[in-house]
């Protein structure tokens, strides 16, 4: 632990001042393989750190990237919500994908169950395939539902960067997922027919 009020009174003042789902700007101060240092434009210096604001890694962007410095860059300004007081290492704990429109609800607003869309196939699992159905969201097609026929493993049906067409199944939007079928698309043809 950095230290008590006592310790920094002016930046602990600070820090306690800050409300859950306010917004503040910065300019980006350090780059580092575990998050981002932000020296807010109304935050004291920090003792220790580049600046008294913190963007963990999972805080950056809704995109998929390598690393931090894909999304920032040192000196860029940048606006924040903030979200917890780490009393621990003396910062605010803040996300910059928070300012940015979430893909994942502006995806399920556009789109139904039952919907037909094309994507490209981006991973193969042991009981499924992703498929990229909109700039950086995926969603799984069950081993069970690739094919009307069974399948043994993903790989028998599609291959990465296959192009298909998928039906959605499932939007949860509290665990953030897809679920979409490469067999509905086809309707009833080719399904097995049931004995009489």
């Amino acid at each position: 632990m950095l230290g008590g009020p006592s310790e920094n009174p002016e930046l602990w003042t600070f820090l306690e001042s800050l409300h859950l789902g306010e917004f503040l700007s910065g300019t980006v101060a350090a780059i580092e393989p575990f998050g981002v240092f932000v020296a807010l434009d109304d935050g004291p210096a920090h003792p220790v750190f580049p600046g008294v604001g913190f963007i963990s890694v999972a805080e950056l962007s809704w995109q998929r990237f390598e690393t931090a410095s894909d999304v920032v860059r040192v000196g860029q300004r940048v606006s924040c919500e903030f979200l917890q007081f780490d009393t621990w290492n003396l910062e605010a704990r803040l996300s910059l994908k928070a300012a940015q429109p979430d893909p994942f609800q502006r995806f399920a607003d556009a789109v139904a169950v039952g919907q037909k869309l094309s994507g490209q196939v981006t991973k193969l699992i042991p009981f499924g395939a992703f498929v990229e159905v909109a700039d950086g969201l995926e969603g799984l097609v069950h081993l069970r539902e690739l094919a009307w026929t069974p399948v043994e493993t993903p790989s028998d049906v599609v291959r990465v960067g296959d192009e298909v067409t998928v039906v959605v199944t499932e939007i949860d939007r509290e665990r953030r997922r897809i679920s979409l079928s490469r067999r509905q698309v086809t309707g009833t043809r080719g399904r097995p027919r049931s004995p009489r």
